[in-house]
């Protein structure tokens, strides 16, 4: 399992709010390109963000499922990464400095890439969940509060 974080400036309700809005992900997901549909109701368990990975025109379509969530604490993902397989992503959020400590784990768990070890995944995930991680935040950071 790779795990980076990221303090950010901002409280945990307002990164959640980023978390909570699929039709947000193309803009701080690397490697999403377009979403196309987002189930009623995410991110409850079980809903999905209907989206495409790559770039044009090499854009491969599949799906990211909920596994679990907690507003305000943390959300579990199965993210489709077709022809590669899928990756299980978790964000855990905990308050503390006058922001927010997001943690992301994710590993591949189905597919031709789920049987290279830790260690291997680390070399293209952990930079690429750095950047995902600074895009969540400059999102979260400016985000206007809805209260």
């Amino acid at each position: 399992m790779v795990e980076v974080s990221l303090q950010v400036p901002a409280p945990a309700d307002r990164v959640f709010a980023v978390l909570s809005d699929g039709w947000s992900y193309a803009s701080w997901v690397v490697g999403a390109a377009h979403i196309r549909e987002v189930d009623a109701g995410w991110p409850e368990p079980g809903t999905r963000i209907h989206h495409s990975i790559g770039t044009w025109p090499a854009l491969v379509s599949d799906v990211t499922s909920v596994r679990s969530c907690e507003p305000g604490r943390s959300l579990e993902l199965e993210a489709g990464m077709w022809p590669f397989g899928a990756a299980r992503i978790r964000f855990d959020l905990a308050e503390e400095n006058g922001g927010t400590l997001v943690r992301m784990r994710e590993e591949v768990v189905k597919g031709p890439l789920s049987v290279l070890p830790s260690a291997a995944q680390a070399l293209f995930l952990g930079p690429r969940n750095k950047e995902t991680l600074h895009r969540l935040a400059d999102l979260a950071a400016h985000r206007e509060s809805r209260n």
